[in-house]
């Protein structure tokens, strides 16, 4: 995260965390991994908010599932298997910011085809030959997840996956988006991509973007 940002992150669930009524309505019918899920993402956007300053208040899904912030603020969240983060930025500072967070394995069968394009598999066919401890195809996923993440707030627009070219850089922990829409213009200026970096340990892939003003 660039400076201006938050990040709040953990590997367990928050024991006994209270949600607001508004939250907990959300969860009526939620199976208890779901729960966990929920609860715990949202005491790290929390505590990331109150290091900004802000004080706490019901985080709730939006249009398109994106979470709705506190006024004058930007945000994103993710959470996976033993895996839960946010961050959060004022909207002064930054435009909008996704995270992603993935299990470092293999996606399922038929999904890579589901999600890339012709482009993509061609230069993920050689890095998972000469990198297997990554496993690229779930990069090229997580990396997709957080430009959508990144776009949506922007623009209220729906991202199919085929709507961004994804590029890695392997030494240097980047990733670049090139979008194959119309390019919205976002801050006075044409939206044609992200720029966003990517961090495999611990058993997982971690991808964010943001955006500066």
């Amino acid at each position: 995260m660039p400076p201006g940002a938050v990040g709040e992150e953990t590997y367990d669930d928050a024991p006994a965390t209270a949600l607001f009524p508004e939250e907990e309505a959300l969860l009526a019918r939620a199976v208890d991994k779901r729960r966990r899920e929920f609860t715990t993402v949202r005491a790290c956007a929390r505590a990331a908010l109150t290091r900004l300053g802000v004080a706490p208040a019901p985080l709730l899904p939006g249009e398109g599932r994106a979470p709705i912030w506190p006024a004058g603020i930007v945000g994103s969240m993710t959470h996976c298997d033993g895996y839960r983060a946010s961050a959060v930025a004022r909207a002064g500072d930054l435009l909008t910011i996704g995270i992603d967070a993935e299990p470092n394995g293999p996606l399922p069968d038929g999904v890579l085809e589901a999600v890339s394009r012709p482009e993509e598999r061609a230069w993920l066919t050689g890095l998972l030959a000469a990198e297997p401890d990554v496993r690229w195809d779930r990069l090229l996923f997580s990396a997709k997840e957080s430009v959508y993440k990144a776009w949506f707030p922007l623009t209220r627009r729906w991202l199919g996956f085929e709507g961004a070219n994804i590029t890695v850089d392997p030494e240097a922990g980047t990733f670049a988006a090139a979008l194959t829409v119309t390019p919205p213009e976002v801050d006075g200026r044409p939206l044609t991509g992200f720029t966003g970096r990517w961090l495999a340990r611990d058993g997982l892939i971690v991808t964010a973007i943001t955006v500066t003003r």
